[in-house]
């Protein structure tokens, strides 16, 4: 006999138990569930708890702007279990007008402050989220810095051949 533990696959166990309400998705040894906004805390919880899973530790929650797709918006939610050395992507697909997603922040405290930049630079809400308010923008700023329709402002770069040009515009301070 072997003393070879057989490692349950994370695919099998998750088809199992939500068939239909999710996709997977692997792609060069990264798997990802893509679920609904409305089963996501559903599928998290049990990716947590479930002992054979056990995605403990979320490492990052971020979003993916496919303007002008729609759905417009990818959330992917970055879990790692420290036991079993494995990761896993929980992607929800998001545009504006739909409902908010679920906060992760009663499964995982650490989802505070990544939702509350996902909030600040996407636009996204989360439902239940215990502080959302803008963590790297000042609060009276006009928009979501990341989304791809976001106005660009900027300056032209001053070389040796447009020095004089780009100096007659700079703002000095007045004598």
């Amino acid at each position: 006999m072997s003393d070879l533990k057989v490692v349950p696959d994370p695919k099998k166990i998750l088809i199992e138990q939500f068939g239909d309400k999710i996709q997977i998705q692997e792609f060069r040894g990264e798997l990802t569930v893509v679920v609904d906004a409305d089963d996501l805390l559903a599928v998290a919880q049990y990716c947590r708890d479930f002992p054979e899973l056990d995605y403990n530790y979320l490492s990052d929650i971020t979003a993916v702007d496919y303007y002008p797709q729609e759905p417009r918006f990818s959330v992917n939610i970055q879990l790692y279990s420290l036991r079993k050395g494995r990761r896993l992507r929980l992607r929800v697909m998001w545009s504006d007008g739909d409902h908010d997603l679920p906060s992760m922040t009663a499964l995982w405290p650490s989802a505070n402050w990544f939702e509350r930049e996902v909030y600040d630079m996407f636009g996204i809400p989360f439902n239940g989220h215990p502080d959302l308010r803008r963590i790297m923008m000042p609060e009276d700023w006009d928009g979501h810095p990341l989304r791809k329709d976001y106005p660009l402002g900027y300056e032209t770069v001053q070389f040796s051949f447009n020095y004089d040009e780009i100096n007659q515009h700079k703002p000095y301070a007045k004598k």
